[in-house]
């Protein structure tokens, strides 16, 4: 079965739909515009439920199905995340952004647009059992918007039983999901390290402790973590991202920093990583007479797929998409996601949807493709459907 017919029948609106939000961005939890949008469609629909302001600016929308009061009503979440990034746009789109500096260049405008086409066909049909909980969440790039919804309590408040979510690929053969049954995404940290020695002339620096030899060190030092300490099979990545010192070519001095982001997806590997990161910079400081102030942002888990839930989600994506169309083995992947906590707190799944050649993710002339939207709209559809039949 292809896009279904009746979602095809509103593409042309979907589009509409996606390209306002993608002309008005908005970042973190301020998606205020975002979810006064989303709420007005989600009225349009009939839509049984809406509940506003969860996470700051998320909402959980119910729509109702066969049974659906019963005690025992099985229900179904579906996520999208709203937020964009703080990118200027280059893509000269008769759409693009109308707020400088702020754009749509993950794709979250074409996830909302997917979740309300799904919104609309089974407010519409209603040829499920049970209820569907349709969780639009801000702050998936920064703040972690998923884990606040979740530490809100909306799967005990919603019955939440499972839990799926979409995202978008470019340059990935249009129409084509991936997934896997386990750890799909990286858990990622970052380490903010800030070096204090004593600052003075370039020319003397007997007269000095320079911070700046002491980050070489560290830096070099910390790049030797994985390969000597991590099992070869558990991949794992630090990458140092900036270096910040100095002030002229004259000077040594007193200050200088620097960042890295940690990635892996075993959570005992990634105590180990904090541990010796720790301990390296810990050493080197006192190794070049500097102090070290460590910053450690415990960041997003693991994006970790339940076994049962991805086998279920690749087969309905074969449904949609053909099955040659669907790698239920995929590559895990080192970027992340905060879907991982509503993955740590129920069953569910995260699949990836091709959308064709194009811009790649976080780049200022990237645009989600507008023909993409019925395919995961007619899956999240197709899910619900299947997940909880009709009696």
């Amino acid at each position: 079965m292809p896009v279904l017919n009746r979602i095809a029948a509103y593409a042309e609106e979907m589009k509409t739909w996606r390209r306002h939000l993608h002309a008005h961005p908005e970042l973190a939890f301020d998606c205020h515009d975002t979810a006064a949008f989303i709420i007005d469609r989600l009225r349009d629909f009939g839509v049984d439920e809406i509940h506003p302001g969860i996470a700051k600016t998320g909402i959980v929308a119910i729509i109702k199905g066969q049974g659906a009061d019963a005690p025992d009503a099985p229900t179904i979440g579906l996520r999208a995340d709203m937020d964009a990034l703080p990118i200027h746009e280059i893509t000269g789109a008769e759409y693009a952004s109308t707020i400088p500096g702020k754009m749509h260049a993950c794709g979250h405008d074409g996830h909302v647009t997917m979740l309300l086409g799904a919104a609309k066909y089974l407010a519409e049909t209603r040829r499920f059992s049970g209820r569907v909980a349709l969780l639009f969440q801000p702050a998936e790039e920064d703040g972690g918007g998923g884990e606040v919804m979740v530490k809100e309590g909306v799967m005990d408040r919603f019955g939440i039983d499972a839990v799926y979510g979409i995202h978008n690929a470019p340059n990935v053969e249009f129409g084509h999901f991936h997934t896997n049954p386990g750890a799909l995404m990286a858990s990622v940290d970052t380490a903010f390290v800030h070096i204090t020695g004593k600052g003075g002339h370039g020319a003397t620096p007997h007269e000095c402790i320079d911070p700046v030899v002491a980050v070489v060190g560290m830096v070099q030092a910390i790049q030797t973590i994985i390969p000597r300490n991590v099992y070869a099979l558990d991949e794992a990545v630090i990458s140092v991202t900036q270096i910040h010192t100095g002030t002229a070519s004259n000077i040594i001095p007193e200050e200088a920093m620097f960042c890295a982001t940690i990635r892996c997806f075993n959570p005992d590997v990634r105590a180990l990583l904090k541990r010796r990161i720790h301990e390296i910079i810990e050493g080197h400081a006192l190794a070049y007479n500097v102090t070290a102030r460590i910053e450690y942002d415990w960041g997003y888990p693991a994006t970790i797929n339940e076994a049962g839930a991805a086998a279920f989600a690749a087969d309905v994506a074969r449904e949609v998409s053909g099955e040659t169309a669907v790698n239920d083995q995929a590559n895990r992947e080192m970027g992340s996601e905060d879907f991982s906590y509503m993955l740590e707190a129920r069953p569910g799944a995260y699949l990836f949807l091709g959308t064709g050649p194009g811009a790649g993710l976080h780049h200022p002339a990237f645009d989600f493709n507008d023909e993409a939207a019925p395919i995961g709209a007619s899956f999240f559809a197709r899910l619900v459907e299947r997940a909880q039949p009709l009696a």
